[in-house]
């Protein structure tokens, strides 16, 4: 009888194992090590424009929630955008990028606006300087954008309590146990409380920036940067009303993406200069950390290179890719993409970046990715194939492999009853 137990616990085990292997992989290629060095400070926001502060942490932060406020505040004439961080030297962006901050926190001491990210490590000691700066903004009375789970550190610095807040939508309840100080509130694109606004997942980032632009710049700033941003469905006046989202099993392909990465193809995201925010930021989210049906590298010819609004990013030289994804005109990619037979795609946008996923994955992983970046897909006509069958094959012959031992180490008890239990 002991070794049926035990072999029940060795198949459980070599499954759990695996599984927990490839999300940990999966994980680890998201957010690598950023490179060293240390990069002089950005010239200061001339003085008539209102001073935006995209905070990123140290330990990590999530490029959409990023790139995409970044996008939309620096694409205003209104404002100027500086990336704030602990120290000027590199930080680690999901999908694989670096960003050079432009300013360190003690630099940028009386910003207007204060975006917040998702971040990695939001309550440990890593992050203690990023939750003491946007305290210490948010008591001033700066404006504070928490995108996504960027909610988790305003949370963590005290910034919601009291107050009404949205978050992830995965992360609702568990904030609910954790900050019942604060009025966590689901089903609403964002939660305005004052000085505060905090977003829905991921794409509702865009969002959130657009109602900062309308309250500091005004309507008509609002809708020409809103027209720039083309989010599906926005407006001043639309509603904020959004799905209540919960677990279902429609999620299954992000799970089996993460927990079985091996075998997937290598995509190339194009980081060429003067590329859009908004649209490496689709490109970076959709391929890698909502749906990981795909193995994301973000490369540059020249390893460092600007956006159009004069962000500085750090990327991997192009190599052993099995396909490009060019989200800017880059004819230096072009040509090395030509050179070595590798194919390419021009894909701007969330619209773009899921619809060329279900083509090039499966639409099942386009419409999960959709769901996790809570991004409007109604309006799309996905094709492609209908599952992710290369995590599926790679699942079975894990739980054949973890029975089959599991039953060998079970068949002893039946050898040693035949003998009499000697």
């Amino acid at each position: 009888m002991r070794f049926r137990v035990l072999g029940g616990v060795v198949a459980a085990t070599l499954f759990a194992g695996a599984a927990a292997l490839g999300v940990t992989a999966s994980m680890a290629e998201g957010f690598p090590e950023p490179p060293p060095g240390h990069w002089p400070a950005t010239a200061p926001v001339p003085p008539d424009r209102l001073v935006v502060a995209v905070a990123v942490g140290a330990t990590g932060s999530v490029a959409a929630d990023v790139l995409a406020p970044y996008s939309v505040f620096a694409g205003s004439p209104r404002f100027g955008v500086r990336v704030v961080a602990q120290e000027l030297s590199p930080v680690t962006l999901s999908g694989g990028l670096h960003v050079v901050p432009d300013n360190t926190f003690a630099q940028v001491d009386a910003p207007d606006v204060v975006v917040v990210p998702a971040v990695v490590d939001w309550a440990g000691p890593g992050e203690a300087a990023l939750r003491e700066w946007v305290a210490r903004q948010a008591d001033r009375g700066a404006l504070v954008l928490g995108v996504c789970s960027g909610a988790k550190v305003l949370a963590e610095a005290g910034v919601l309590d009291g107050r009404s807040a949205t978050t992830f939508w995965s992360a609702v309840d568990g904030m609910r146990d954790d900050h019942p100080a604060v009025e966590w509130v689901a089903g609403k694109r964002y939660v305005e409380d004052g000085d505060v606004i905090t977003t829905a997942g991921v794409s509702s980032g865009v969002v959130g920036a657009l109602r900062v632009v309308e309250r500091l710049a005004g309507p008509e700033e609002a809708e020409r940067a809103g027209a720039l941003a083309a989010y599906p469905g926005w407006s001043r006046a639309a509603g904020l009303d959004i799905p209540v989202r919960g677990y279902s099993p429609a999620d299954l392909p992000y799970v089996l993406n993460a927990a079985f990465p091996w075998g997937r193809a290598t995509t190339g995201v194009g980081v060429g200069p003067g590329v859009d925010e908004l649209d490496l930021a689709a490109a970076l989210e959709v391929y890698s950390g909502s749906s990981f049906a795909q193995r994301t590298v973000p490369v540059a010819v020249d390893g460092e290179t600007r956006t159009r609004h004069g962000l500085r990013l750090l990327a991997a030289a192009p190599a052993d890719l099995d396909r490009l994804v060019l989200t800017a005109d880059d004819p230096a990619l072009t040509r090395w993409a030509a050179e070595h037979d590798v194919p390419v795609s021009r894909v701007r946008g969330f619209d773009a970046a899921l619809t060329d996923l279900a083509v090039t994955a499966d639409r099942a992983s386009a419409t999960a990715a959709g769901k996790f970046i809570e991004y409007p897909t109604a309006h799309l006509a996905l094709t492609g194939g209908p599952w992710p069958w290369r995590p599926t094959v790679l699942l079975v012959l894990t739980v054949l492999v973890a029975g089959t031992a599991g039953l060998l180490i079970a068949r002893r008890d039946k050898g040693k009853a035949s003998d009499g239990g000697k």
